[in-house]
């Protein structure tokens, strides 16, 4: 257990927003490279290939290894950093927050800023702020003393936040958990693979760009060409105030299977799989529904001829923000309801999905 918690806060605190992904790409790497055949696209996606019993059927297990972030797009005379996003940002949790400017002389920390609450006008303090007008303060005091501390218009932002386990050691709180929770749970899921056979050969995916696209998973599911797609991803946690959902998705209750969303409806029979998998085991599992965004699987299940596809995911609550919190216990129990899946997924089973 301390290996897996010291591997999950290395994989949240680890930098790679959208296209600038080479630190985390490096760290999954060091990790997968003694688990399996190590293959990548061109677009910077990792793919690890762990043969079983025979060579097909190909089963990919596809995890984003990309966070939110930023870009800096312009710094003002004054030597403050205007900036633009890399995926999706809600303006309302950006600001007084930390980021870090990765600069090719290093990391420069620096806060959100704008306006002070105490000289807006009323009408003002009744609408949310846009970025457009926020910026960043790292304490120059002109353009050419930012660029002399290493900022360029095009250096990636990434969000400050440190991986604290909470009360319990269960609940742990962290940045990027979409989608780190699936490259740690690929990770694991290659970990164990080592103990027992199994009658496929799996690619483990760990692609990039899906924030802003869906884009290493188009290439990466060229690559392979799948015959079987199971995406893993972080869901939203519906179980905090406010929500007044029937059936909240909530930490400690277990995976997600997700029924939608806006870019794939799973396949109904790789579905039932995993339901009647769960049952057996007594793997408690959440349904949800992502009636906005996608995964991966909105690329994966349209490659070439199309890929019997479905989407598990980690409850997770506050995504794209800062920090988020997730539960131990879903992503121990999504491991191992994807292990017995990987075992049940033979060639006489896939050709009936």
């Amino acid at each position: 257990m301390e290996n897996l918690m010291r591997m999950l806060k290395e994989i949240t605190e680890t930098s790679g927003v959208p296209g600038y992904e080479k630190d985390i790409r490096e760290l999954i790497r060091r990790y997968v490279e003694p688990l399996g055949e190590i293959l990548e696209d061109r677009l910077g996606s990792l793919i690890v290939r762990k043969k079983g019993e025979k060579e097909s059927p190909k089963i990919m297990l596809s995890a984003h290894m990309d966070e939110i972030g930023f870009m800096v797009k312009s710094i003002t005379k004054d030597g403050f950093i205007k900036f633009l996003p890399l995926g999706g940002w809600w303006d309302q949790v950006l600001l007084s927050q930390r980021v870090i400017i990765k600069t090719t002389k290093g990391d420069i920390v620096g806060v959100i800023g704008s306006k002070p609450p105490h000289i807006l006008t009323e009408e003002e303090r009744k609408k949310v702020l846009e970025k457009k007008d926020m910026y960043i303060d790292i304490g120059a005091k002109s353009e050419e003393e930012a660029r002399e501390m290493g900022v360029s218009p095009g250096d990636p932002i990434i969000p400050q936040s440190e991986f604290t386990p909470l009360y319990n050691n269960k609940l742990l709180l962290g940045k990027a958990w979409d989608d780190r929770v699936g490259c740690a749970l690929g990770i694991e899921v290659l970990r164990e693979l080592h103990n027992f056979p199994h009658p496929n050969t799996i690619y483990v995916s760990f692609t990039v760009q899906e924030e802003v696209g869906l884009r290493g998973a188009t290439t990466s599911s060229y690559l392979i060409n799948p015959d079987v797609g199971i995406i893993l991803e972080s869901d939203i946690a519906t179980d905090v105030p406010g929500t007044e959902q029937e059936k909240p998705i909530s930490l400690g209750k277990g995976p997600s299977l997700i029924l939608y969303d806006a870019t794939m409806i799973p396949n109904t029979n790789l579905r039932r799989l995993f339901i009647e998998t769960a049952e057996i085991l007594n793997i408690p599992l959440q349904f949800s529904v992502l009636e906005r965004g996608g995964t991966d699987g909105g690329r994966i299940h349209i490659n070439a001829k199309g890929v019997p596809s479905i989407v598990i995911g980690i409850p997770a609550r506050y995504i794209h923000s800062h920090a988020g919190i997730i539960h131990l216990d879903d992503f121990l129990t999504a491991k191992n309801l994807i292990l017995e899946v990987i075992k049940r997924l033979d060639q006489e089973t896939v050709n009936k999905l």
